[in-house]
């Protein structure tokens, strides 16, 4: 039997997956506890009549990060599921259709971006450069692993950070290189991929360029529900124990330290408790208010949170050869669109879309012939009020008939064999995320870093988080960081190495 402290993990999602696994891997006694009839958090799968989908995530960019959660257990994620390189990453389909694959290989980018501005491809290798240095102080030498719980370890990253230019707002980073409106999306837009406004998220994001060239864009064969169940089956191989259908309802706290979970089947005792759930949510909704001395109901409110997404998952009887695996699909407006989703919250009635079409690379996904689509429009989160049982239905038809008139995905609409919308509402219903955000707490300049809730809590001991709203943040590589990290945090409470 594996000895160590008891630790209950609320929430398996990647995040809750991944710090479950880890733990277990150091000899603690995991239990793991999800609301749903299945793991995976926003990594859900949806299948219906041969057509299969991932509601979440659908790529991998840092499989090291991965790698090393099998390699703690004397495995190797190789043996578990099949990662497939995607050539190109993305088509980038701008307003005026002009496009571009967006691809690692330098000698390829440069050639597509001259056909729009010159000066701009001679540009790109610098700006790589420059990735590479945000890159290497995230990644290589551990800060996206290092928690920032004190100002000393803030202000030491500070003076490399404003030498960097990593505190610039993302889109200002892209525009210190390029002048074509095409490249100044290009290399700002990846903070939209974690729930941020480039315009506003801080630069530092802007390692993923880099972090993408080098590792590439990946694809998990059978869609990333098969990562997930490979961390499912890596956490029961190693002993720890599952309970599915089982939601946390309340966070047991005795003389001011985390002693267990309460649910509908009863208490659960623990020496830690580690929550995957949103972060508003774990606070407000499962710990008493008596036990909250920072994270009040009222400051709670002040938090901002990402915005949230509209999805359409379509099953199609054919297949449209100008979507690759992923595709996006922009529209004229970059600026203003974003300003409406993340500071007005209104629904305008143009979007730009992210399309994932696993099977270009996964015949799998799909009866033959046909495709699975999953079809992904930021819109603001719930703060603005939106009623989307009334507006799902005419929204998902201004995307259809953009796509089939505007795009020219003729046919698109009379070869739908399945439909499902996925709303804000749906994200609060479902994965108790707070304003239906799928990101958690927005990654701007004023919540990065210390400023961002802590790996541990502050109010509760033998408390910690995971997730998209801890350090350092949103997506799948950034989630499974915070595992890495709060496991640092953990350890390191308990006198270990």
């Amino acid at each position: 039997m594996p000895t160590g402290n008891k630790a209950i993990v609320i929430g398996a999602g990647f995040g809750g997956l991944a710090i479950a696994n880890r733990l277990q891997a150091q000899g603690h006694q995991v239990t793991l506890l999800e609301k749903n009839p299945r793991v995976g958090g926003h990594g859900y799968p949806l299948e219906i009549d041969g057509y299969r989908f991932d509601m979440g995530p659908s790529l991998i960019t840092e499989p090291a990060l991965l790698e090393e959660i099998f390699s703690m257990a004397g495995k190797r994620l190789a043996d578990y599921v099949e990662i497939l390189p995607l050539d190109p990453y993305y088509r980038i389909y701008f307003h005026d259709n002009s496009f571009i694959d967006y691809t690692g290989d330098s000698e390829r980018m440069r050639l597509q971006m001259a056909q729009f501005n010159p000066r701009d491809a001679a540009r790109y290798d610098a700006f790589i450069k420059t990735s590479r240095g945000i890159y290497e102080a995230v990644i290589v030498d551990g800060l996206g692993t290092r928690p920032f719980m004190d100002w000393r370890s803030m202000l030491a990253f500070a003076p490399r950070a404003l030498r960097l230019k990593a505190v610039l707002p993302s889109y200002h980073f892209s525009a210190l290189f390029f002048k074509d409106f095409r490249h100044r999306f290009i290399f700002s837009f990846h903070p939209l991929f974690i729930g941020g406004n480039p315009f506003r998220a801080p630069a530092v994001y802007q390692m993923i360029p880099y972090l993408e060239k080098i590792h590439g864009v990946l694809y998990s064969k059978g869609g990333m529900y098969s990562l997930v169940r490979a961390l499912e089956k890596l956490f029961l191989e190693q002993g720890g124990t599952l309970y599915t259908s089982r939601p946390a309802q309340e966070i047991l706290v005795r003389e001011g330290r985390a002693a267990g979970v309460r649910t509908s089947a009863g208490e659960l005792p623990a020496d830690l408790v580690i929550s995957n759930a949103d972060f508003i949510h774990t606070y407000r909704d499962l710990i008493k208010p008596e036990h909250r001395k920072k994270w009040s109901n009222r400051r709670l409110e002040r938090v901002h949170y990402s915005m949230s997404a509209f999805l359409i998952y379509l099953g199609l009887k054919k297949r449209f050869p100008q979507l690759l695996h992923h595709t996006l699909v922009l529209s004229s407006r970059y600026h203003g669109l974003i300003s409406d989703i993340f500071d007005r919250k209104i629904v305008p009635e143009d979007f730009s879309l992210y399309l994932h079409t696993p099977t270009r690379t996964d015949d799998t996904m799909a009866p033959p012939g046909c495709e699975s689509l999953y079809i992904l429009a930021p819109v603001a989160n719930l703060r603005g009020g939106q009623n989307w049982g009334e507006l799902a239905e005419p929204f998902a038809q201004r995307i259809l008939d953009h796509l089939e008139h505007h795009l020219g995905l003729t046919g698109l609409q009379e070869s739908i064999a399945v439909k499902r919308l996925f709303t804000p509402e749906d994200f609060q219903r479902k994965q108790n995320a707070v304003y239906g955000s799928a990101w958690g707490v927005e990654p701007r300049l004023t919540q990065t870093a210390i400023l961002r809730p802590h790996n541990r809590s502050e109010d509760v001991r033998g408390l910690y988080l995971v997730g998209a709203s801890t350090h350092p943040g949103a997506g799948l590589p950034g989630v499974v960081l915070t595992a890495a990290t709060t496991d640092y945090v953990i350890q390191r409470d308990l006198g270990r190495s």
